[in-house]
Order: C-alpha cells, then structure tokens, then sequence
C-alpha cells in the first residue's frame, strides 16, 4: 500500500512528465473563435478565413424562436458546411442559457442537443465549449469533464498560459467594438509560452449589434495577423500545448 506521501510524489511526477510531454508554444500563436451561430460566419468570415489559410473554431447555438430568421442566423446545413470546410464546431449550448441558470441535468440536456444535431449532420461530435456570457462554475466544468469535453473558453480578457491554465477554462479576449487599439495589444501578448484566444460574434452581428465586430476592422485584424506571420489556428489545435492533469 502506498502512503499519503508516496501518493503525492506519484501524482506531482505524473503531472511533471506531462508538462515534459507538452509542446512549447511558439511566440504569435493565436485562436480565433466565433459564437452564437451569427449569419456571417457562414457569408463572410469562413470564406475570408480560407482565403488567409486560417483555422477557426465556431460555437454554435440556437436562440429560440429567433433561430429560424436566417438574416440573422446559419442553418444547420451551413453548419455543416463550415465543418466540412476544416473547421471546428464547437458547443455554446441549445438556447446561450448561462450555466449558473441551470442544473446539471438541464445543462447535459442542452449539450447533448447540439451533440444530436451534429451527429446527425456528419458533423464530429463537439470537444470545445464556449461558456455564454463567459460564466462559469465548478460544476458546469464537472459535467463537461464527465462528458469528455477537452477544451471550454470563457473571457477573462488575458492571455492563456497552458502550463497554468485550466484547459476547461481557457482564457479570451474579445473584439466587439470599434476600437482596434484594444485588440491589437492583446495580440501581441502571444508570446513567452501565451496563447492569445479571440472571441468574435457577428461580422457584422444582426442579432446583437453591441458585439459587432466591424467588417473592415475584422479584415484589419487578419492582415496583421498574416503580415506579422502570426500561426492561427482552432481551439482544438491547442492540444499539444496542455499537458495532461491530474
């Protein structure tokens, strides 16, 4: 039998190997991630992003009885398309509920609605969360983690550090407004072992034009992102930079 001591060396040794095990993270590495299923992911940004060889997540939602206005949102066979373009879907919920309004068992329900429609679309089965309204708690990360969630990104406006962070609670900053002298600094906080995680809605956001992010400030941000030969990629790309935990 092992004593409480030799248990604690075991587990501090495991965590250790895997921090040897993790990549270092290049300086200039940069996710970009897009919520709430807005109609100008699938019009505008994914075929932007494949001109500027890009990768992406994009957490999906339904915002109940608004949905159905395709000016304001994709579809699912849009969905579908994005995936079947290279990019990552992720899940942000059925109904963008905040997961302290719910119980586990209604929190399971809503993941497991996006998890249906996916399957049933050929679309791969969701690894990446985007918390709503970036709150989150103790026990929504249970329940993502029993459910076999790899990655979830909340806000925190700062830069994720991989050896320190938590991968179910990954760190972002957003791009809503018009003002590029916040974003651009934020980019350039990629570095020394950072991951710098975006979050983007609408380009333009119909449905909720507070979180805009404007077309020609969003195209300014790609060219900088490819002058400064920044790498750019998915969340789920971030895999090799975490290491596992105990």
């Amino acid at each position: 039998m092992m004593g409480r001591g030799g248990g604690l060396a075991l587990v501090l040794s495991l965590w250790l190997a895997g921090v040897a095990r993790a990549e270092a993270v290049p300086d200039r590495t940069v996710v970009l991630t897009f919520d709430d299923a807005s109609a100008s992911h699938a019009a505008y940004v994914a075929p932007l992003l494949k001109k500027f060889g890009f990768g992406a997540t994009f957490f999906v939602c339904e915002f109940p009885p608004d949905f159905e206005d395709k000016s304001k949102y994709m579809s699912w066979e849009q969905i579908r398309g994005l995936s079947e373009m290279g990019f990552e879907i992720g899940s942000h919920t059925r109904t963008h509920t905040h997961v302290d309004k719910m119980k586990p068992p209604q929190f399971i329900a809503e993941l497991e609605y996006i998890e249906q429609r996916c399957e049933a679309l050929g679309i791969p089965r969701p690894k990446s969360f985007a918390f709503p309204a970036y709150v989150s708690t103790l026990a929504a990360v249970g329940v993502l983690r029993e459910k076999g969630y790899v990655f979830a990104r909340g806000g925190e406006s700062r830069a994720s550090d991989p050896v320190k962070d938590d991968a179910l609670l990954i760190p972002s900053f957003s791009t809503s407004g018009t003002d590029p002298e916040r974003v651009f600094p934020a980019l350039r906080q990629a570095r020394d072992g950072k991951i710098v995680v975006l979050t983007i809605h609408g380009v333009p956001d119909t449905a909720h034009p507070n979180v805009t992010t404007p077309p020609e400030l969003f195209v300014r941000y790609l060219e900088f992102l490819r002058d400064e030969h920044f790498t750019v990629i998915a969340l789920r790309d971030v895999a090799r930079f975490f290491p596992p935990r105990e």
